[in-house]
């Protein structure tokens, strides 16, 4: 059997998006809301499968990645996360590469010699990374108008990603990767089809809402945020973080949102200046990765928001 798993966001969506174009394949796909990594252990894979693995970090997966290898299965994984060490394995075909200014849609236009060069752009825009995106756009002959409306499309679809369950999103990622899929172009999507609209219109309301917030924690060089246990801001967390960072280049931010557990979800963004340090802090504490400019913690006790914020400070005090 063929497998396609790949991170329920823009970068996921849109590395995926780019593959299948390019090479549609019959695949049972595996994806979920942004923070569900461990996407591996979801397939008991078989002699003679075959898995691509898109946008989810190697190190959390990396007992199921070898089980698969060792099991028979060939795996091509592309990703920018933190990877640890990568197993040498005659059936592992591993693009890698940790840079914060590549995103998997970004490795997967390189390797496809950037045919689908407009779904490249789609996901390096949705991962908050305008330079890389702008950079990439060039290589397009569109209006400014288009490239905005591409922008726009990469963060409502990252934006679509988060939350900690798929009943907390307008759309299963699943799903929505294959209503992306059907449109000719990222371009056809934004204008022809009402799913836009609908992503358009929540992303807008919740952002209205997380504007009011007042930070927790503030200094010249780091702020924190805290969203309540709603539904609207479980969705918007990450893309809230985005734009922090975008504002405030100078600035480290972490926007922590209230689970229903008591503990935190937590996204942090490194200052735009510098990105570099979010994935350390992060791994700090139980259930934390990421990469250098962005990274997360998926579960913290309440108990260890002290902790967190002064080592947060700590990470981006000048």
């Amino acid at each position: 059997m063929n497998y396609d798993l790949f991170n329920g966001d823009a970068d996921g969506i849109c590395a995926l998006l780019q593959l299948r174009k390019d090479e549609p394949l019959d695949a049972t796909l595996i994806t979920g809301v942004k923070r569900d990594i461990n996407l591996m252990s979801r397939v008991d894979a078989l002699p003679g499968d075959s898995l691509t693995v898109l946008d989810v970090s190697m190190d959390k997966n990396k007992a199921d990645l070898t089980n698969a290898l060792t099991g028979g299965a060939s795996v091509f994984y592309v990703d920018h996360h933190f990877a640890g060490d990568i197993p040498e394995h005659e059936s592992l075909t591993a693009i890698i590469n940790e840079a914060p200014d590549v995103c998997t849609a970004v490795l997967i236009n390189g390797y496809l010699s950037g045919r689908h060069l407009d779904w490249a752009v789609t996901g390096a825009f949705g991962d908050n990374l305008k330079d890389t995106a702008l950079t990439l756009a060039s290589g397009l002959d569109i209006s400014a108008r288009d490239l905005s409306s591409l922008q726009a499309l990469g963060t409502y679809i990252n934006y679509n990603g988060y939350g900690p369950a798929i009943a907390d999103l307008h759309f299963d990622p699943k799903d929505l990767y294959l209503r992306l899929y059907a449109a000719d172009s990222p371009l056809d999507f934004v204008y022809n089809s009402p799913d836009f609209e609908k992503l358009s219109t929540g992303y807008r309301e919740d952002m209205a809402q997380a504007e009011a917030l007042q930070p927790l924690h503030n200094t010249a060089t780091s702020a924190v945020f805290i969203l309540p246990d709603d539904a609207w801001a479980r969705r918007v967390s990450g893309v809230y973080s985005n734009d922090l960072a975008i504002e405030n280049p100078e600035r480290a931010h972490a926007v922590l949102t209230l689970k229903d557990n008591g503990n935190y979800l937590i996204s942090v963004r490194a200052p735009m200046i510098n990105k570099s340090g979010a994935a350390e802090l992060c791994m700090q504490f139980p259930t934390g990765g990421g990469r250098a400019g962005a990274a997360g913690i998926n579960d913290l006790p309440k108990s260890s928001l002290q902790s967190f914020i002064d080592a947060f400070e700590q990470a981006y005090h000048v």
